[in-house]
């Protein structure tokens, strides 16, 4: 089992930028894939971006332009770099890995991913 520890929410007004961590241990292996997924109250959870094992990214539309995944695979890290925030990027923000075919089937496939953190809180006010 993998275990995934984020960090890196807070509190920002919209324009303003945060940088998430999940520092991966445990049974991590480097064919998994990583990536960020974020939940508002009485919705699921909907993918951000994510890698694969040969490091291709994918993001979701909504965050497109303004987000940036990187992963540091000595320190077994993976960030996301959230840039221009606005009030909709308001959510629990999740790290999530898991073997997987593509980094696009990754995120939008979170009801079968099985190595979850337990989040980190983002609130963007307008």
């Amino acid at each position: 089992q993998v275990e995934l520890a984020e960090s890196g929410g807070g509190s920002v007004q919209a324009g303003g930028s945060l940088r998430l961590s999940c520092v991966a241990s445990g049974q991590f292996y480097f064919n998994n894939c990583m990536g960020w997924f974020r939940q508002v109250p009485g919705k699921g959870r909907e993918g951000v971006a994510s890698i694969d094992s040969d490091g291709t990214i994918t993001y979701s539309d909504s965050v497109k332009g303004r987000c940036t995944l990187s992963q540091d695979n000595a320190k077994k890290t993976l960030y996301l770099q959230m840039d221009s925030l606005k009030p909709d990027d308001t959510a629990m923000y999740y790290c999530a890995a898991d073997t997987c075919i593509t980094s696009s089937w990754f995120l939008t496939h979170p009801d079968v991913l099985e190595d979850w953190g337990q989040g980190t809180m983002v609130t963007v006010s307008s």
